[in-house]
């Protein structure tokens, strides 16, 4: 019985358009050269840090209006939005000679992300109460994820023909735009039964807040989701990109080359697409079977597992800095860490809040990711400027082992 509802869920249309929402979303054919590129109009880690750190400022003040707007009144519109700012971004970036552009294309981006944020995981959860699939959550979160990984892989691929292939490196995001476009058309497309809240003639702002704020009084296991998550994703949004300039530190410093008859810079935009590409292929299969994780323990123990693994991935960075197999290896381990977990996250969190204030909710679990930004992003910047890229790793490290007893969740009976 169970199998055949998977498979139900794998052949419905619906559940086919949110994944390909996915895919098309993370087509970023900038993502594995956006550092490099910055850092070869100037910028130093500091001022990328401060960059980072102005886009989650503009999520964390848009952030929890953008939840309230689209669970009060419609999330078609919402995302659409949300999709015009991410293009005005990449037109931003492809102009971005000087710090101060690149603030405005960060801005954009904030917007973006702040407007889309949440508001795509409530339309998924409606849809599976509507077809009475609730039980599948971690399943269908999995599945969507793993293909929206795969488009990052590929994009990773198609990156590297692009930035080979054209006049400036800028010139990558204008290609951005076009999965934007159509992602924006895709999300016109979807029925109107998942567009607005589940009570809307019922609840307004007022209501919305109201329940919010006593769910985080009164629910702890609640706060603790919310609050630790936001650490564990800022300290993992904190460092993704830095494999750039570490692989650039030890292949281009030291004059190694993998590919003959390239120069030095060639051979590195190569590497850093293989490179991404491989770490997001091993993430969406993390993705894509992270449910399968319940059998070993619940989410409770699961969570606090994927803390301390963090933690220690952290601390061998730092050891294996000079190696660059090592640096890949421990990156792709994040970033499984990562990807096995989020599904798993998203079912805990589910299960402990009101249908109604989903996309609030989420949207202030974005919010505490975006506060910790705001502090790591700058914070490791400089401490990689002043003392090098090996500190920022083990100083976040410990600061995860500190505050692991702040957030570790109670063990509940292993779910059958």
């Amino acid at each position: 019985m169970e199998q055949s509802i998977k498979r139900e869920i794998l052949k419905n249309r619906q559940i086919k358009k949110f994944s390909l929402y996915g895919f098309l979303k993370d087509l970023k054919f900038f993502e594995p050269y956006l550092l490099i590129y910055l850092m070869g109009n100037g910028l130093s880690l500091l001022q990328i840090g401060i960059l980072f750190a102005i886009r989650e400022i503009i999520i964390n003040i848009f952030e929890i209006p953008s939840g309230i707007i689209a669970d009060c009144f419609g999330r078609k519109k919402e995302l659409c939005i949300c999709f015009i700012f991410y293009i005005i971004s990449f037109f931003f970036f492809f102009l971005s000679s000087t710090f101060f552009i690149a603030v405005f294309a960060m801005v954009f981006f904030g917007l973006g992300e702040a407007f889309r944020s949440g508001t795509h995981k409530a339309m998924i959860y409606s849809y599976l109460e509507e077809m009475q699939w609730t039980s599948y959550k971690s399943f269908v979160y999995g599945k969507t994820r793993s293909l929206s990984l795969i488009g990052t892989a590929l994009s990773s691929i198609l990156a590297i023909f692009i930035i080979l292939n054209i006049p400036s490196s800028k010139y990558i995001f204008l290609f951005a735009t076009v999965p934007y476009i159509l992602d924006f058309f895709l999300i016109m497309s979807y029925p109107k039964s998942i567009d607005m809240a589940e009570n809307s003639k019922k609840f307004n702002i007022r209501t919305m807040l109201k329940l919010v704020k006593t769910d985080l009084i009164n629910k702890k296991d609640l706060r603790k989701i919310l609050i630790g998550n936001g650490l564990f994703e800022s300290v993992v949004e904190s460092i993704k990109d830095f494999i750039q300039p570490m692989l650039e530190m030890i292949i281009v410093g030291a004059g190694l080359v993998f590919f003959v008859n390239i120069t030095p810079d060639k051979n590195l935009k190569i590497i850093l697409g293989v490179v991404y590409a491989v770490i997001n292929i091993f993430s969406s299969f993390a993705s894509r079977n992270a449910y399968r994780l319940k059998r070993i323990g619940n989410a409770s123990f699961l969570m606090n597992g994927f803390y301390i693994s963090l933690s220690v991935s952290l601390l061998l960075l730092g050891l294996l800095f000079n190696n660059s197999i090592g640096i890949c290896v421990i990156f792709l381990l994040i970033y499984l860490i990562e990807n096995f977990r989020q599904p798993i996250f998203m079912e805990e969190i589910d299960s402990n809040m009101h249908k109604n204030e989903r996309a609030t909710m989420l949207s202030i679990a974005e919010q505490l990711k975006s506060l910790f930004i705001i502090i790591l992003a700058p914070t490791a910047g400089w401490i990689a400027d002043t003392y090098g890229m090996r500190q920022v790793m083990i100083a976040l490290a410990i600061m995860l082992i500190v505050t692991f007893p702040l957030f570790m969740l109670k063990q509940k009976p292993k779910e059958e």
